[in-house]
């Protein structure tokens, strides 16, 4: 892997895993990872920020996702930004930034 385009993230996942078969027999998945970060702001006040992450995978690390991560699962990541659009039903062009999962490492008890 290249380190031009390289994320790690550790963080818990949102929501149940989605997975898409494909005729060809690979397999998508995709899944949504908050990381949260904390910060003393300039009045002294203790501030959590959450982020939400879209991460997508295929194949074998796409089965992973599938069998052994439930909604709530702290998992850690590292992949590399994809960035994709599309045209909704009212023909206005969305934008969309997923991490493509290429390492997953399965964290905590749950």
């Amino acid at each position: 892997m290249s380190l031009r385009n390289k994320v790690t993230l550790i963080g818990y996942t949102g929501k149940e895993v989605e997975t898409v078969n494909f005729e060809s027999g690979n397999v998508k998945a995709s899944v949504s990872l908050a990381t949260t970060d904390h910060y003393t702001n300039a009045k002294g006040e203790k501030v959590e920020e959450t982020q939400w992450h879209n991460l997508i995978a295929f194949g074998k690390t796409a089965e992973i996702l599938q069998k052994f991560v439930p909604k709530g699962k702290e998992i850690a990541v590292e992949g590399k930004l994809t960035y994709r659009s599309y045209d909704d039903k009212d023909g206005v062009k969305r934008y969309i930034t997923e991490i493509r999962i290429d390492e997953i490492l399965l964290l905590g008890g749950k």
